[in-house]
């Protein structure tokens, strides 16, 4: 939008019963909170003037927190931590006046906040509704706390990301670099600093143990095996802040290392110390063809500077006081002089982005000057412009002293020494990226986290002060706030105003920054030169530029404690491993479920391909804007992921899907298939069971057969019940009147049988018509001495009376046995 752009309609007053109102459907904050974050000032009607979108602002004790009135979501540009805020600024813009108007026009009341995050946000407020002043007056307080328990990395702790002891993981690292990585390390070896690990060449020694030689150094370190802890005692008193050459990386199996320190105090006058030449010396063995080994060292400053500093007693060593040595110059600027350059790359990405912080496109800025209407002449000055940051040069520099370095110690097997002023921030960036370079274990997640705890944490890269987070030693607040006035120039003034419009700026606006005379963004330059190579060598690392943004905004939220401080020994007095979560942890977390699609992961990573080390020549160290840091917040659309990166995520989270799909359906055909064999199994049961069941039937009809013939051979008529309603024989003989008998007692109530019995046999005399009808009857009358024409009177008959005594009869008395016959049938008479 133009100058006047449609949020100017947002700057009348509102009534009292208008701001109700706009409280009263205000959307709630709660579930947009993290743990432990509170609300304290809320802003209803606030606009961000950089996308033209009103919404609720809300300041907490970790960030402003700006929520769109449309979607009800989180705006990013507009959400920012407090302690990544490098100055905020109040400013009353008038409007331009019609003419023949009234020259006492309203005026904006809006509010800047720059970002250490390449961000300019501009907020525009209701007037008269004193949610800018509250806001504003929140923020003073929130970003000076007046002490370091009041801020939230503190008040949050360590929740679910809780770190364990970064001394471990170091001396982890150093058994590995003394290829000692079998070796368990031991949490005892940490606590009594019984540190006894060593090779041929080098050792780790805990002579700053209760860091009483070096406050900035880590409580172990590794040193040539040749060298004594009191020749190190001598030495540290030589180099500036005691800061003695120490050893950050070997070569293994080469006795080539990189090593770091300060600089040495030679002065004007070229001072020596012996313990120093000879430290120097041996971390130069004899190479295995006898001959000496080549040592480099290398300055990381400008020549000038380091003689400037020599006139205040440091400097820089001489060649000819350390044997076989040559001493290069690499000519990186100091902290002051990558501040003032990140900074005017700020204001060049605010100016010519597509959000920015006067809500104009740069398409539309200047009448369409500055790239439209074909006026080449300002394309060139915008470019002239990101030129004159030094920003990318500077990167550039830093890349080439690593590069150089790398090559030294991969090509001609040299040893590196490499220092700057203090030894903290030049000297750690060329010293951590030279390490990327060689070592492909730190382009690796593991790897990158150990890079950083060692070259940056342990080694005491001043974070408090280089990032303007509060310190432990001196002040414990942030820097001092200054206040300046807004005059309306274009370095000045957060609005770009165009010429001709009638906007002028109000005196006296008020401007509080968070930076001091040693902020320095050193770390984000270093993450800025490893997403160089990073883009260089896009199949090296096994991390993704995704990585590295999300892993720098969470070093300048303040989020977590790893970053607390200014050195390892401030962190272990505060005990910010057991109070404060890890950001590894978090980070680690954000990954673990994604099986290698996540975001973080680089998905062209080639560890076999890649197993040595990068060695970029001079011509592929030129340097570009990172685009998904530099752009995400002036230009979004240029700051998106890589094309094939996301396309080649897509295809994989679908094939991965796909997978999974494939693996349920296969289970179910496992399951489906368990279930038929088991019901195979089941219907092969019941066959045999019922070819059992078969087989007994068959055997109990031919018994019940042979029973039945038995006992009516003798006159009698059967019947055989099995239990339940299936008859074992279904032949009934009708019984004539007369008395009859059962084999069992189970009967009903009515006296009929209980078909629920096992077995059920019923007896009864059959009528002598009947009784010849059976063959069995024939042989009976054939012998009975008692017979008569008129036929077998028996059971009437006086062969009843004589049973068994009866000659010629043949009785089967086991049958009649089984079928217990009860003796009331057989009469007394």
């Amino acid at each position: 939008m133009d100058g006047s752009g449609s949020w100017e309609s947002l700057l009348v007053e509102w009534t009292p019963e208008e701001l109700r109102q706009s409280e009263s459907h205000s959307h709630g904050m709660s579930e947009f909170l993290l743990e432990s974050e509170d609300v304290l000032v809320q802003g209803h009607g606030v606009v961000l003037v950089n996308t033209d979108e009103a919404g609720t602002l809300a300041v907490t004790n970790f960030r402003i927190l700006f929520v769109s009135e449309v979607s009800q979501q989180v705006i990013g540009l507009g959400t920012i931590p407090l302690a990544t805020i490098e100055k905020f600024s109040k400013y009353a813009v008038k409007l331009p006046s019609a003419p023949r108007q009234s020259s006492k026009a309203p005026s904006r009341r809006l509010l800047q906040v720059v970002g250490k995050d390449m961000r300019t946000i501009m907020f525009a407020f209701r007037r008269k509704s004193k949610q800018r002043r509250a806001v504003f007056d929140a923020l003073c307080g929130l970003t000076k706390p007046e002490q370091l328990m009041d801020l939230y990395v503190f008040s949050c702790g360590p929740s679910t990301f809780k770190n364990s002891n970064p001394k471990l993981r170091l001396l982890k690292e150093y058994y590995r670099l003394l290829g000692k990585g079998s070796i368990n390390v031991s949490s005892t070896a940490v606590e009594d600093g019984s540190l006894s690990v060593s090779n041929v060449l080098w050792r780790v020694t805990s002579i700053n143990y209760n860091y009483t030689l070096c406050s900035t150094y880590p409580f172990a370190v590794i040193v040539p095996k040749s060298i004594s802890d009191e020749e190190i005692l001598q030495v540290s008193s030589f180099r500036g802040r005691c800061r003695f050459p120490a050893i950050s990386w070997c070569k293994p199996g080469n006795g080539a290392v990189l090593a770091r320190s300060s600089q040495p105090l030679v002065g004007l006058m070229s001072q020596r110390n012996l313990a120093d030449e000879k430290l120097v010396a041996a971390l130069c063995p004899n190479a295995h063809t006898g001959t000496r080994r080549k040592l480099y060292i290398a300055d990381a400053r400008p020549r000038k500077n380091a003689l400037a500093n020599g006139a205040m007693g440091g400097g820089s060593e001489s060649s000819a006081n350390y044997f076989q040595s040559e001493v290069f110059f690499l000519g990186i600027e100091n902290i002051h002089v990558m501040r003032d350059s990140l900074a005017r790359l700020r204001d060049y990405l605010d100016t010519h982005g597509t959000t920015s912080s006067d809500g104009m496109s740069s398409f539309l800025r200047n009448g369409g000057s500055t790239w439209g209407g074909g006026n080449l002449s300002s394309m060139s000055a915008s470019v002239s412009t990101l030129g004159d940051s030094g920003w990318l040069i500077h990167v550039q520099s830093v890349l080439a002293g690593s590069a150089w370095i790398a090559a030294c110690i991969a090509l001609e097997s040299a040893s590196v020494l490499v220092h700057c002023s203090d030894g903290w921030d030049r000297t750690t960036q060329l010293v951590s990226l030279a390490s990327i370079l060689l070592d492909p274990y730190y382009r690796t997640f593991e790897g990158f986290q150990v890079l950083v705890e060692k070259d940056w944490l342990a080694f005491g890269h001043p974070f408090a002060d280089r990032m303007g987070f509060p310190t432990l030693s001196g002040n414990n607040s942030m820097p001092e706030l200054t206040r300046q006035s807004s005059v309306g120039s274009l370095s000045s003034s957060p609005l770009r105003i165009p010429s001709g419009s009638g906007f002028t700026s109000s005196a006296g606006n008020t401007s509080h920054g968070q930076t001091s005379n040693n902020s320095s963004p050193i770390f984000l330059q270093w993450i800025d030169c490893v997403s160089q190579l990073l883009r260089m060598y896009p199949y090296a690392f096994e991390f993704s530029s995704a990585f590295l943004v999300d892993f720098l905004d969470c070093v300048l939220s303040y989020r977590f404690g790893n970053f607390l401080f200014n050195s390892e020994k401030e962190r272990q007095q505060k005990g910010v491993a057991d109070t404060c979560g890890c950001l590894w942890v978090y980070l680690a977390h954000l990954r673990s479920g994604a099986d290698g699609s996540h975001i973080h992961y680089n998905p062209f990573f080639d560890p076999v391909k890649y197993d040595g080390p990068l060695l970029p020549p001079a011509a592929a160290l030129a340097p570009t804007l990172w685009p998904q840091f530099h752009l995400r917040w002036a230009c979004p659309s240029a700051a998106g992921p890589d094309e094939i990166q996301s396309q080649w995520r897509t295809m994989t989270k679908k094939f991965s899907e796909t997978t999974k799909a494939k693996e349920a359906a296969e289970m179910d055909v496992k399951e489906l298939q368990l279930k038929l064999d088991l019901q195979a199994a089941e219907l092969q049961k019941e066959r045999q069971l019922r070819n059992s069941a078969l087989a007994m039937a068959k055997r109990t009809s031919r018994e019940s057969l042979a029973i039945r013939r038995a006992v009516q051979s003798l006159g009698c008529k059967v019947n055989f019940l099995g239990g339940g309603n299936d008859a074992v024989n279904t032949s009934w003989l009708e019984a004539r009147e007369g008395p009859s008998f059962s084999s069992r007692s189970d009967t009903d109530a009515g006296g009929h049988p209980d078909e629920k019995a096992d077995l059920f046999v019923s007896i009864s005399a059959a009528e002598d018509n009947r009784v010849c009808d059976f063959p069995d009857s024939l042989v009976c009358e054939s012998i009975c001495p008692f017979r008569s024409r008129e036929g077998c009177k028996w059971p009437d008959a006086a062969c009843a009376q004589f049973g068994s005594q009866f000659v010629g009869l043949k009785a089967n008395f086991d049958a009649f046995d089984r079928l217990s016959i009860h003796d009331s049938y057989f009469g007394a008479d």
